[in-house]
């Protein structure tokens, strides 16, 4: 059984990193027009069905950047104009990783190095913890403390639970000082995959995708409190549809 099968993926061709440029004064403090986001050639994801909630979580997250004015924000999903405009047009300067897409593309190269090797390298890491290890070499590579905020919407939910711990570890160092963290987390195992954009300073747009790789875990409340230990502020927001908006502040 391959890789991908074990871990219930997949394979199809995927992207890498999209980063828009930031505009080129505060737009808090100056009425010009913002620059465009610039970003990879590749064509974005098409949008499926979809449905507009109520976030409280959103709207606790902008409090806590309100006043900040030229900010940087890291965005962990698919780089979606209507979320990045949204900040943009704040003054802020956003970059968009789609670690999930990122994370399947990887697991993609792994297994043709595999079959093309023929067996497994005495030195290869085949553990989920060495499997992190490679994958976070390459990706989530920013200067430390460069980031004034993170969505990172439910993509822990989706990640091995070692690849998660270790994302959060290193979101952590990617953050400032009093940097704000945006999660989601279903309270039970989700039975279609989404992704997010912001609608508007109150609600989230929700759209139903092609699934990219299947849950792996359904975090308890300790669980969540254990991956972010090294956050000083924790706030969450339960709703009726099995999502959990989760705040944190270092």
């Amino acid at each position: 059984m391959s890789l991908l099968n074990k871990l219930g993926i997949g394979t199809a061709t995927g992207t890498g990193r999209e980063v828009s440029r930031p505009i080129s004064q505060n737009a808090r403090t100056r009425s010009v027009a913002p620059v465009p986001a610039l970003g990879s050639p590749r064509v974005p994801e098409a949008p499926g069905s979809g449905s507009v909630r109520i976030s409280n979580g959103l709207k606790e997250f902008l409090w806590n950047l309100d006043g900040l004015g030229r900010g940087t924000l890291l965005d962990l999903g698919p780089a979606w104009q209507t979320t990045l405009s949204f900040f943009i047009e704040r003054g802020f300067r956003v970059s968009s990783e789609d670690i999930l897409r990122e994370w399947k593309d990887f697991l993609s190269e792994e297994e043709v190095r595999l079959k093309q090797a023929g067996v497994v390298s005495e030195t290869a890491d085949m553990t989920p913890t060495g499997r992190a290890a490679r994958f976070l070499e390459s990706n989530l590579q920013y200067s430390r403390a460069s980031f004034d905020a993170v969505l990172i919407w439910d993509l822990l939910d989706y990640l091995e639970p070692a690849l998660a711990k270790q994302t959060v570890a290193n979101l952590t160092e990617l953050l400032r000082p009093g940097g704000v963290l945006f999660a989601l987390f279903h309270s039970k195992k989700p039975e279609g995959f989404q992704r997010y954009r912001i609608a508007d300073p109150n609600s989230l747009q929700i759209i139903s995708a092609p699934l990219l790789c299947p849950a792996q875990k359904v975090y308890q409340n300790r669980e969540i409190q254990d991956l972010f230990i090294r956050f000083r502020t924790m706030k969450s927001f339960v709703s009726r549809d099995q999502l959990r908006e989760t705040l944190f502040i270092k």
